[in-house]
C-alpha cells in the first residue's frame, strides 16, 4: 500500500512538471511561429549586417542592464516564493510593493546610464561615436525593461503560470507587430524605435496581468520599505554581478569576433545562436516560471530538492532531445525557413549550438539549486569562471577554426559548465544525479554527436538521410514512451500535446 502511494506521488509530480511546462510550451509553440516570421523579415530586409547590428544592441542593453538590474530579477522571484509560501498577506504585500518600486529606481539609474555614457559606449564597441544616440535611445528599453521584470518577478514568484505564457505570446506578436513595419520602412534606421516600442508593448502586458494579482492594501512609506529593499539587493548584487559577468562576456565576445571578422560574420553566429535555443525554450522557460519557486520553496529540505533537481532533469530531457535531434538534421532547411540562403555560413555553427544547447539543458536544473538556496556568492563566483573560460575558448578557437569556433566554444562552455554544477550541487545536497539521470545525459549525448558527424561526414545523401530519420524516429518514440509512462499519461494524448509544442 505504502510503495502504491509512493508510485502515485511520483507520478504526480511527473504530471505537475509536464503540465507547468505544456503551458509554457504552448506559448513557445505560438513564439516560434511568430519568431519564424518575425526573422525572416529581419533576414530579408536588413541582411546579415543588420542581424549583428541588431545582435549588438542588444548585447549592450543586456550588459548595462546587469549593472543597474542589481540582480533583482532572481533576488525578486526567490522573495515573492518565500513570502507565497509563508501564507503571511502582509509580509507578501511589503515584498510586492518593495520590489515595484525598487524595480522603478533600477531602470531609471539603466536610463540615465545608457545617456551619460552613450558616447564611450559606441567608440568602445564599434569604433566610432556614430552611434551614441541610438545607444542613448536605448536607455528608455532598460527602463521600461526593469518595471516589467519587476511585474514579472511578481507574477513567477506567484507561480501563475498561465498568465507568463499570456505575457509571452503577446510580447511576441506585439514586437512582430511592430518590427516588421518599422524595418520595412525604414531599414536599419528602424531598429531602435522597434526596440523600444516593442519594449512599451511588453511593460503594457506585464502591467495587465500583474494588476490582477490580489496584493493586501498596506500603506508602507519608502522608509518603511528600505529593511525590505536591503533584503531584496543584498541578494540581488551577488545575482547582478552573475548576470554583469554574464552580458560582459557576451558583449565581449561580440567585441572579440568583430575585430576577427565582419560585423555581417557576427551576424551569423547571432543566427545560429538565436535558432539552437528555439525548440528548447519552452523547457527553459518552464524552469524558471514553475521549478524556481517550488525549488525555493523546498531549499532547505535536502531530501526533496535532490529529487526535483532530478525529476526536472529527466523530464527536460526526454522533452528537449527529439527537438534537437531533428534541428541537427534540419540544420540547412531551418537556417533558409528562418532567415535567408545567405546565411548559409550559420549552419556548422548552428551543429555546434545545439551540442550547447543540449549542455544547457543539464546544467539548468543543477544551477538553479544555488538561486534557491539563496548562495548568491557561490553563483557569482560560478558565472564569472564561466563566462571568463567561454570569452578565453572563443577567442583561442576563432583563431584555429575561424567563425566556427565561436559554435565549438559554446559547446566547450557546456560541458565544463555541468561539470562544475555537478560538484557544486554535491557540496551544498550531499548528492546529484541519479544513475537513471546520468544514463539519459550519456545516451542524449551520444544521439546528438553521431546525428552531427553523419550530416557532417556523410557525403552519400540518400544513406545519411535514412540513418539521421531512423535514429529521429526512434528516439521520439521512446521519449515520448518515457515520459507516458512516468507521468501515466496515454501516450497518444502525450503525444499530441508533444507535437503541439515542437511543430
Amino acid at each position: 500500500m505504502e510503495m502504491t502511494e509512493k508510485i502515485d506521488h511520483e507520478r504526480a509530480r511527473y504530471r505537475s512538471i509536464l503540465k507547468s511546462t505544456s503551458l509554457i510550451g504552448s506559448a513557445s509553440v505560438s513564439n516560434i511561429l511568430i519568431g519564424m516570421v518575425r526573422m525572416k523579415f529581419v533576414a530579408v530586409l536588413l541582411g546579415p549586417l543588420g542581424v549583428g547590428l541588431l545582435g549588438m544592441y542588444g548585447q549592450i542593453s543586456g550588459f548595462v542592464g546587469a549593472v543597474t538590474g542589481m540582480g533583482i530579477n532572481n533576488s525578486g522571484v526567490r522573495q515573492v516564493a518565500e513570502a507565497v509560501s509563508s501564507d503571511d498577506q502582509a509580509r507578501i504585500a511589503r515584498t510586492v510593493i518593495t520590489l515595484r518600486r525598487t524595480a522603478w529606481l533600477t531602470g531609471l539609474l539603466g536610463f540615465l546610464v545608457m545617456v551619460v555614457f552613450s558616447v564611450p559606449i559606441s567608440r568602445v564597441t564599434f569604433g566610432t561615436s556614430d552611434y551614441s544616440i541610438q545607444i542613448a535611445a536605448l536607455g528608455i528599453t532598460l527602463l521600461s525593461g526593469a518595471i516589467a521584470a519587476g511585474q514579472g518577478c511578481v507574477i513567477t514568484g506567484t507561480r501563475r503560470i498561465s498568465d507568463l505564457a499570456k505575457i509571452s505570446v503577446f510580447g511576441g506578436i506585439s514586437g512582430t507587430l511592430i518590427s516588421i513595419p518599422l524595418f520595412y520602412y525604414y531599414g536599419q534606421e528602424g531598429i531602435i524605435p522597434s526596440l523600444i516600442l516593442s519594449s512599451l508593448a511588453s511593460l503594457t502586458t506585464s502591467w495587465w496581468f500583474a494588476r490582477r494579482i490580489p496584493v493586501l492594501p498596506l500603506d508602507l512609506s519608502w522608509r518603511e520599505s528600505y529593511g525590505e529593499t536591503r533584503q531584496l539587493l543584498s541578494l540581488g548584487v551577488s545575482f547582478m554581478g552573475a548576470g554583469l559577468v554574464l552580458a560582459l562576456s557576451g558583449y565581449l565576445i561580440r567585441i572579440v569576433m568583430l575585430r576577427q571578422f565582419s560585423l555581417a560574420d557576427v551576424g551569423m553566429y547571432q543566427a545560429a545562436f538565436n535558432i539552437s535555443g528555439v525548440l528548447v525554450g519552452f523547457v527553459l522557460n518552464a524552469m524558471g516560471a514553475d521549478y524556481y519557486p517550488r525549488l525555493t520553496a523546498v531549499a532547505n529540505d535536502n531530501t526533496c530538492v535532490h529529487r526535483m533537481v532530478n525529476e526536472q532533469s529527466q523530464i527536460s530531457i526526454l522533452l528537449a532531445l527529439p527537438g534537437l535531434a531533428a534541428m541537427m538534421v534540419l540544420a540547412p532547411l531551418v537556417i533558409k525557413l528562418f532567415y535567408s540562403a545567405s546565411f548559409e555560413k550559420a549552419v556548422p555553427i548552428l551543429h555546434w549550438c545545439i551540442l550547447g544547447m543540449l549542455g544547457r539543458v543539464f546544467s539548468w536544473p543543477l544551477g538553479f539549486v544555488m538561486l534557491a538556496k539563496g548562495k548568491g556568492r557561490l553563483f557569482f563566483i560560478t558565472e564569472a569562471l564561466a563566462s571568463g573560460m567561454h570569452l578565453a575558448a572563443v577567442y583561442l578557437l576563432i583563431l584555429i577554426w575561424g567563425l566556427n569556433g565561436a559554435g565549438m566554444a559554446f559547446t566547450l562552455l557546456y560541458v565544463v559548465y555541468t561539470g562544475v554544477m555537478l560538484v557544486v550541487m554535491r557540496k551544498m545536497v550531499g548528492e546529484t544525479w541519479t544513475k537513471h539521470t546520468i544514463m539519459l545525459t550519456l545516451i542524449a549525448s551520444a544521439v546528438l554527436a553521431l546525428l552531427m558527424i553523419n550530416c557532417t561526414f556523410n557525403s552519400n545523401v540518400i544513406y545519411a538521410w535514412t540513418i539521421n530519420l531512423f535514429i529521429i524516429v526512434i528516439v521520439s518514440i521512446v521519449c515520448i514512451r518515457q515520459l507516458s509512462v512516468r507521468a501515466d499519461i496515454d501516450y497518444r494524448v502525450l503525444l499530441s500535446r508533444y507535437l503541439k509544442w515542437n511543430i
